[in-house]
């Protein structure tokens, strides 16, 4: 028995998690669906944004992203609408088409403090530069750091596969974000995708402190002659 017993914990210790430099596309229909699970909160006034941001740089962490109303006419641009923070159980909606940004919300931009975790940070903080003028704080950009362990994947729904093995939805993306009331399923879709930076992070500095990882290196696609 107990050499039963040595012999499973030695599986479990040299099980390794596998990701792929580049995730198959195709293989993320199937996976099941995450989604967060804290609470939302809408934040609407200049009153509201400063309660939230003092809660929010108490915080050892947050997650960032940010919706824009997409644009189906060449020419065309609108502003970011929405500023999304997430902590590991709460998210506040920022609606910067209803805030601008408040002095609130740039205390928070500008925060050297609190890691704040998001995906091509550049195109975003360009964005809201749009909105106003601002000094960028302590941002991390997970596009930099996932080439560290050998991911070349940009997207978050491709690298929230490769890492977890589950499925971010991206069917309210191309919703309208400047809307007067935003959707029950838009609210979700904002708060995941903030929320779900933190998990990456967290989980990549793990293997990265860890070495616990397998990369597989996937054969590039032949080009049609």
């Amino acid at each position: 028995m107990q050499r039963i017993m040595k012999y499973f914990v030695f599986l479990h210790l040299d099980m390794k998690k596998t990701i792929y430099n580049k995730y198959d596309k195709k293989l993320i229909a199937a996976l099941p669906v995450v989604a967060f699970n804290g609470r939302i909160v809408v934040v609407l006034s200049a009153h509201e944004a400063e309660r939230a941001v003092d809660f929010l740089l108490s915080q050892p962490i947050l997650g960032l992203d940010t919706e824009t109303r997409p644009a189906f006419h060449r020419g065309q641009q609108h502003k970011v609408a929405l500023l999304q923070v997430a902590t590991h159980d709460i998210c506040f909606l920022f609606r910067l088409n209803y805030l601008g940004l408040s002095p609130a919300i740039i205390r928070l931009l500008e925060d050297t403090t609190v890691p704040k975790i998001g995906l091509s940070w550049h195109d975003d903080l360009n964005m809201l530069h749009h909105l106003g003028n601002f000094n960028h704080g302590y941002f991390i950009d997970l596009q930099q750091h996932v080439k560290e362990i050998g991911i070349e994947d940009m997207s978050l729904q491709k690298l929230y596969a490769n890492m977890f093995g589950q499925k971010i939805s991206k069917r309210q993306q191309l919703t309208n974000w400047e809307a007067d009331v935003l959707s029950d399923k838009q609210k979700l879709y904002a708060a995941t995708d903030a929320w779900a930076c933190i998990q990456l992070y967290e989980e990549l500095m793990r293997l990265e402190a860890t070495g616990d990882y397998e990369l597989i290196i996937q054969p590039q696609e032949k080009e049609e002659e």
